[in-house]
Parts: structure tokens; C-alpha cells; sequence
């Protein structure tokens, strides 16, 4: 598994003691605004369960992110394959989940940056999207930040939430190799 780091930031893998403090950022409700509900110690435990052996095995994931100059762990960025169907999958996501007290302070954009150059680096993708809920405008923002481009035909009712939630449709971003190699 491969740590990466960028000037503030580690992309580590998970730690016991990361547990707490996820449990604690995945049920709060500010955080959690943009999914259907905040998330039990068990899903949050099992979401860490389900990306130790993905780092392991083929050296990249859902990366713990942890603050360099003190120690925090402030949640997670990284790279997902989508278990649900789409008509833009197979495929490789980047996403993000940082505490409330990270906000504001360029985390999201400078973690994202370092899994982009890994993804189209290292681990040899041509393409990588990232999807959220259409009232998610915050994660939208980090998305263009990064240099993805949003894909309005590609937007989609994710298959996971029930017909007529606040939360079922969802705009679909894209970068491909070469767009993110003519940013380097």
C-alpha cells in the first residue's frame, strides 16, 4: 500500500484509533447533509473494514487523511470502484468525507490533487469520475477545482436511493488522462 503525501497532508492507511473520530464525523448530521442519513459505528466501522485490504491489495483506496503538522486524522479521500450500476460504469470514483472542523482550509482539493496523480500515475487509470448529489455544491466545487469537467448527460438517479428523495439525482464529473496530464 502506498502512503502519499502532499504539503499539509498524509494519505495514510486506516489505524484503530482513526474508528472514534470516523463513527463521530459520519454521524454528524452536517457532514452526512448530502447522504440519506448519517451512519451507524458499525456502517462507519465497516466502511474501514471494507478499505484496509483495498489499500493492501492493490495499493490504492479510500486513503485515511491525517493533518502532517499535528496528527489529525480529518477523514478520508481517495479512489472507489462503484459497486452499483450506471451507465457510466465500470469505472474508478475519487471522493471525499472530511470532518467540520477541516472545512474550509483547501483539504478536500490538495488530498483529491495527490489521488488524481496517483490514479493516473501508479495505478495506470485513463479515466476517473466523482458523483455526488446535485445539492451538493461544496464537493461540485472541489471537483472543478480539480480539473474534472461535468458530464450533464451522464447525470443520473442514483440507483441506492428511493424514488422521489431530495437526494436521488446526481450530476457526474469526468477527467481523463490526458486532460489531467495537460494541467501538470
Amino acid at each position: 500500500m502506498t502512503d502519499l503525501t502532499t504539503d499539509r497532508l498524509l494519505l495514510r492507511q486506516w489505524r484503530d484509533s482513526d474508528r472514534e473520530p470516523f463513527a463521530a464525523l459520519n454521524a454528524d448530521p452536517a457532514v452526512m447533509e448530502h447522504f440519506p442519513a448519517p451512519q451507524t459505528r458499525e456502517q462507519s466501522d465497516a466502511l474501514i473494514d471494507r478499505n484496509i485490504p483495498e489499500l493492501d491489495g492493490r495499493g490504492w483506496g479510500l486513503w485515511a487523511l491525517e493533518v502532517k503538522d499535528t496528527g489529525e486524522f480529518i477523514g478520508f479521500t481517495g479512489l472507489n470502484v462503484p459497486t452499483f450500476e450506471a451507465p457510466f460504469l465500470p469505472g474508478v470514483e475519487i471522493g471525499w468525507r472530511l470532518a467540520k472542523g477541516a472545512w474550509g482550509n483547501g483539504y478536500a482539493t490538495e488530498a483529491a490533487r495527490a489521488a488524481l496523480a496517483y490514479g493516473f500515475g501508479p495505478a495506470g487509470l485513463n479515466e476517473i469520475v466523482s458523483f455526488t448529489a446535485t445539492t451538493n455544491l461544496p464537493s461540485q466545487r472541489v471537483m472543478q477545482r480539480i480539473g474534472m469537467v461535468h458530464d450533464e448527460a451522464g447525470d443520473f438517479d442514483h440507483p441506492r436511493i428511493q424514488d422521489g428523495h431530495r437526494l436521488q439525482r446526481h450530476v457526474l464529473y469526468r477527467i481523463s488522462r490526458a486532460q489531467w496530464e495537460s494541467t501538470q
